[in-house]
């Protein structure tokens, strides 16, 4: 038995990470085994990567994309795949769609290359369900923690640049949009009907 794999988008701060841990516990209460991950950074390489990708050393945006595709490519390899081979469902916070709006879009290297780059990195991999939780920057921007990385820190004009993307590509590219401005159960309310929705067998 092969397992699902959903992924959670979105700008910085609309709540990816306490969505995922919710939609996990829901499952499990149903018996499934699942991993929850997030990228960059879930693998001891991806860690050392994360390093650079999220402080200020400066790069250009294809070297970006390059270190991203990268920690990606390990990600699929040593915990994706694994566990989906084995039967459990994968939660993960982020996948290929924030590479194409991140550094296909915002650092305007555009979808074909950033598709190219990741190409081999994703190994054939499709998700079954990618959710967008969509949040204006402003309202965003209220949320992020006072230490904040390179994307958080890119400007107003970048993140209202991610957000517009995902909102321009989901429809063309199959991710669902969830409004993530109301509460957590809100959210979660209308989240997990996506994953009854989409998932069933």
């Amino acid at each position: 038995m092969t397992g699902k794999f959903i992924v959670l988008e979105g700008g910085d701060a609309v709540g990816k990470s306490t969505q995922g841990k919710e939609i996990a516990a829901r499952l499990r209460d149903r018996g499934y085994e699942v991993v929850e991950t997030f990228e960059p950074g879930a693998t001891n390489f991806g860690a050392r990567l994360r390093e650079l990708l999220m402080g200020d050393v400066p790069m250009s945006p294809l070297a970006e994309a390059l270190l991203m595709a990268a920690d990606r490519a390990d990600h699929v390899a040593t915990v994706i795949k694994p566990a989906l081979t084995r039967g459990a469902w994968v939660v993960s916070d982020r996948f290929l769609p924030s590479s194409l709006v991140y550094q296909g879009v915002g650092r305007a290297l555009g979808l074909e290359t950033v598709s190219e780059i990741n190409k081999s990195a994703v190994d054939g991999l499709v998700p079954d369900l990618v959710v967008v939780l969509d949040l204006d920057s402003q309202d965003a921007r209220g949320r992020r923690d006072l230490d904040s990385d390179r994307f958080e820190t890119a400007g107003d004009e970048f993140a209202a640049q991610v957000v517009a993307a995902y909102r321009d590509l989901a429809p063309s590219m199959g991710w669902k949009i969830v409004d993530a401005s109301g509460s957590p159960e809100e959210v979660s309310s209308s989240l997990w009907g996506l994953v009854v929705e989409s998932l069933s067998p």
